[in-house]
């Protein structure tokens, strides 16, 4: 007779899942202590809710009380084409892949909701779905229950999926059969440490946030440290280096959902056009995208960064034509990247 685990995950996979495995909600006893020492460290940088929801996050048993199994499910968002092609191209900017057309977060929870709605007609019981918005420590649980193990960029890898693959999790009242840990499979590889351009990764499986270009772009409020700017390079909102580099890739197929194909606008977009959006032009740009919510201001200030860093005097105009913007720290970049392009122009830079 086919088990309630079987089932689950027959329907996972006809739901568009790439991989449906299951843990406790207590297989992760070693978290707090990693969270504690991150928060200590202070690499949290300005995402003070790791710091206010420690407790949540580094006990998902503390979270729902009642929860006697976690699904974790895997969706892949493996791009066509390769993500730092864009890199070198200087009067354009590169998005990261998650983000090159609609927000993951909708498509995934509602494909979460069908799945739990399927359990509870099937076995009764109470769900709890997440999706990247709480205080859910997904990669250690989905390493728990044999996902993929957190590489020493500290994201969890598969051998089938590689590094593309989004996470989302339903903690249910029921007890279902568990899957084994997944154990750590990158051997002696650093690709994905030597690859950060901005040192971000103190050591292997350890990250600090505030060197981050993923954290500094989108995270990050206000002015970035100028030493940073530099190293940011053509990178507008996130990063995927430590992602692309990763050899297990090789086993990785492109996304299934169309929602993760990026827009055309988006592969290589061009700088000039990006830095004088408004407002109104920019939520509209970005509409149903993850992009819309860091905002106007700090989206076309990483923008100028790109400009800064992009060699290009042909961008001199733009960078110039916001140096007065009502934005603070908008005009800031705008005259950092005109005193760039003049040293660059000058072979100062």
């Amino acid at each position: 007779m086919i088990t309630l685990k079987q089932r689950l995950v027959q329907q996972a996979m006809s739901e568009g899942f790439e991989a449906c495995k299951l843990c406790r909600p207590w297989d992760v006893p070693q978290v707090p202590d990693r969270l504690t020492a991150f928060v200590q460290n202070g690499y949290h940088g300005q995402m003070t809710w790791l710091a206010e929801r420690q407790n949540w996050r580094g006990n998902p048993a503390a979270l729902w009380p009642e929860a006697r199994s976690v699904i974790m499910l895997a969706e892949s968002y493996t791009p066509k084409d390769d993500p730092m092609a864009t890199l070198a191209q200087g009067d354009v900017g590169t998005v990261s892949v998650y983000a090159r057309n609609k927000d993951y977060h909708d498509t995934l929870k509602k494909r979460l909701k069908r799945l739990a709605r399927w359990l509870i007609a099937e076995a009764g019981g109470e769900v709890k779905v997440f999706v990247d918005t709480a205080p859910v420590p997904e990669k250690p649980l989905g390493q728990a229950a044999g996902l993929g193990w957190q590489g020493k960029h500290t994201n969890l890898v598969s051998r089938e999926l590689g590094s593309w693959f989004f996470i989302g999790s339903i903690f249910t009242t029921l007890e279902i059969e568990t899957d084994p840990a997944e154990i750590d499979h990158c051997g002696s590889c650093r690709a994905c440490v030597e690859v950060c351009p901005t040192n971000a990764f103190p050591a292997p499986h350890e990250l600090d946030a505030r060197r981050c270009i993923s954290y500094l772009t989108i995270e990050h409020k206000g002015p970035v440290n100028e030493e940073l700017r530099g190293l940011m390079g053509n990178r507008i909102y996130g990063c995927d280096d430590c992602l692309a580099i990763c050899p297990w890739n090789k086993f990785a197929v492109e996304a299934r959902e169309v929602k993760y194909h990026a827009r055309d606008d988006l592969k290589a977009p061009k700088l000039a056009h990006l830095a004088v959006l408004d407002d109104a032009s920019f939520r509209k740009t970005f509409s149903g995208s993850p992009i819309k919510r860091i905002g106007r201001d700090r989206f076309v200030r990483n923008v100028l960064y790109a400009i800064g860093n992009s060699g290009d005097g042909a961008l001199h105009a733009v960078a110039q034509g916001l140096c007065d913007d009502p934005d603070p720290t908008v005009a800031d970049a705008a005259r950092w990247a005109v005193k760039r392009l003049a040293d660059a122009a000058n072979g100062l830079a």
